[in-house]
C-alpha cells in the first residue's frame, strides 16, 4: 500500500490550486471560511464556474463529458477546493443522480439530463425520505401508478434538502406492493414545475429553511422518465447511497474546519488551555486517521485491487468528526457563539458586539445543524449494523 502521491499527482494538485485561486470569487471564499449563509446564487455561481471549465462533473468519465480523472485526482481536487474556501458542490445532480443516469439510464435520458447537470444550469433535489420512512427507506409509501404512458404520483417526501430551489427531483416511488418491500420500488425523475407538486419549507432552529416537505397530488410523470426497469429502483438507490455516504464523510472540509477551530481558539484565548488543546489534538488525530482511510481506498483503486467497500464506515467517522469540531468551536467562543442575525452579518456588523468576531457568529447554529449528520444518509446505528454484517458475515 503506497499512500504517497506521485510527482504527476503533485503537479496536478498545483494545477488545480492555481486554477481555483484564479477563479474562486473572493467574496464566496470569505463566506465559506466564516460559515456565513450561502444563497442559491452563491452556490450556483460556483457550480457554473466549474461547469464552464468542465469540472462540475469532476467524477465523471470522459464518455459523458467529464475529465476522466483518477480517484486520486478527484480527491486532490476536492481537497484544494475545500481548503481554498470554495462552496461545497451541491451533490444531488453531479454526484448522486448523474452516476445513476449513466449506469442505468438509456441513451436518450443521458443526452437529455446530463448536459444540464454538467453545466450547473439545472438544480436537482433528492426525494427519498418520507414521514416514517427514513433509515427504513424500504417502507416508503409514495405511490406511482402506471396509466398508459404516464405515472400518476401521490404521496409526500420530507427533509428534502434545498428542495425550494429544485427544478427536478429524483424520487423513489412504490409501483408494487407484492413481495418484499424493496422489490416494489422504482426510480423516477420528476419535473418540479409539474402541476400537483407543493413544496413547504421547514424552518430550523437557526431560522433557515434548509429542508422541505414535498407533496405530490396526482402528479403526472411521463413513463419515459423512469430510470431502468420498473420495481428495480432499490438496486439503483443502493448505487446512489454509496456516493452519498462517501460524500458525507467530507474529510477535506474537516481539515479546513480544523484550522478554523484553531483560529477561533487562539482568538478567544483558550488555545493555551491544555485540556482544551487535548481535545483539538484528539480531533486532529481522528481527521488524519479518516484521511488515511480514504487514501487506503484510493491506493487500492490505483493498484487495481478491489476497492474497500467502506462507504458506511466513512460516513460514520466523517459525520461524528463534523459534530465534534462544531461543538469545540462553540465551546471555544462561549456566549459569543450565540448571536446570529443574518442582516447584521451580511452588513458586516455582527462582529461589532462586545467581545465578538464575525467568525464566531454562526457557531451555535452550525452546532445544531450538524446534529443531523449522524442520522441522514442512513443513520449511524444502521451503518454500524451493516459494517458488522460485512465483517462478521
Amino acid at each position: 500500500m503506497d499512500l504517497a502521491f506521485t510527482s504527476e499527482e503533485l503537479a496536478f494538485r498545483d494545477e488545480v490550486r492555481s486554477w481555483v485561486k484564479a477563479n474562486l470569487p473572493p467574496e464566496l471564499s470569505r463566506k465559506v471560511h466564516n460559515a456565513m449563509r450561502l444563497t442559491r446564487e452563491d452556490m450556483q455561481a460556483w457550480s457554473k464556474i466549474l461547469g464552464k471549465k468542465g469540472w462540475l462533473g469532476y467524477g465523471w468519465p470522459t464518455q459523458f463529458g467529464g475529465p476522466g480523472w483518477t480517484a486520486v485526482q478527484k480527491h486532490l481536487f476536492e481537497e484544494e477546493c475545500a481548503l481554498a474556501g470554495a462552496p461545497r458542490v451541491v451533490p444531488f445532480g453531479p454526484v448522486m443522480v448523474a452516476p445513476v443516469i449513466m449506469a442505468f439510464g438509456n441513451a436518450e435520458q443521458q443526452q437529455r439530463f446530463l448536459p444540464g447537470i454538467a453545466s450547473g444550469e439545472v438544480w436537482w433535489s433528492q426525494g427519498y425520505s418520507e414521514p416514517g420512512s427514513g433509515s427504513d427507506l424500504a417502507s416508503l409509501k409514495t405511490r406511482a401508478e402506471r396509466v398508459g404512458d404516464k405515472y400518476i404520483v401521490n404521496g409526500q417526501k420530507t427533509w428534502t434538502t434545498l428542495g425550494q430551489y429544485g427544478e427536478w427531483i429524483f424520487c423513489l416511488v412504490r409501483t408494487s406492493t407484492e413481495g418484499k418491500p424493496q422489490t416494489g420500488i422504482s426510480f423516477l425523475l420528476i419535473d418540479m414545475k409539474s402541476p400537483g407538486i407543493t413544496v413547504r419549507p421547514i424552518k430550523l432552529l437557526d431560522g433557515e429553511c434548509e429542508v422541505n416537505e414535498v407533496w405530490f397530488d396526482n402528479v403526472e410523470v411521463p413513463a419515459e422518465n423512469l430510470i431502468g426497469e420498473e420495481n428495480k429502483g432499490w438496486n439503483y438507490a443502493k448505487h446512489l447511497l454509496a456516493h452519498e455516504r462517501t460524500n458525507i464523510a467530507d474529510v477535506n472540509r474537516a481539515k479546513r474546519e480544523l484550522e478554523r477551530l484553531k483560529r477561533i481558539a487562539k482568538a478567544e484565548g483558550v488555545y493555551d488551555d491544555l485540556r482544551f488543546r487535548d481535545e483539538i489534538a484528539k480531533l486532529e488525530v481522528d481527521i488524519v486517521a479518516l484521511e488515511m482511510l480514504v487514501l487506503r481506498v484510493l491506493s487500492a483503486e490505483k493498484s487495481g485491487k478491489n476497492s474497500l467497500d467502506i462507504a458506511g464506515l466513512l460516513k460514520i467517522k466523517g459525520s461524528e468528526i463534523q459534530q465534534r469540531y462544531t461543538e469545540l468551536m462553540m465551546q471555544a467562543a462561549g456566549p459569543f457563539s450565540l448571536p446570529y442575525i443574518f442582516e447584521a452579518m451580511e452588513a458586516g456588523w455582527q462582529g461589532n458586539f462586545p467581545g465578538g468576531t464575525l467568525a464566531n457568529a454562526p457557531l451555535a447554529a452550525n452546532y445544531f445543524n450538524m446534529r443531523k449528520t449522524t442520522i441522514y444518509g442512513g443513520s449511524n446505528e444502521v451503518q454500524r449494523n451493516i459494517v458488522a454484517q460485512t465483517v462478521l458475515g
